[in-house]
């Protein structure tokens, strides 16, 4: 069975974990009613997404 030699030192083992960090999500404008949204989602309010009608639009 393999055996690490030597302890992983506190600044290796943060280094190895730097690219852990979660990334903000990122927003679109919609071109439609000018919110934000996220990309490659359906526009819950008018449910257009790429230009068509994908879903009936919720009524408020």
């Amino acid at each position: 069975m393999a055996v690490p030699k030597r302890k992983t030192s506190p600044s290796r083992r943060n280094m190895r974990r730097s690219h852990h960090a979660l990334a903000a999500n990122s927003y679109v404008e919609d071109k439609d009613t000018g919110e934000l949204r996220r990309p490659h989602h359906v526009d819950l309010k008018s449910g257009m997404y790429r230009g068509r009608q994908v879903i009936t639009p919720k009524d408020a």
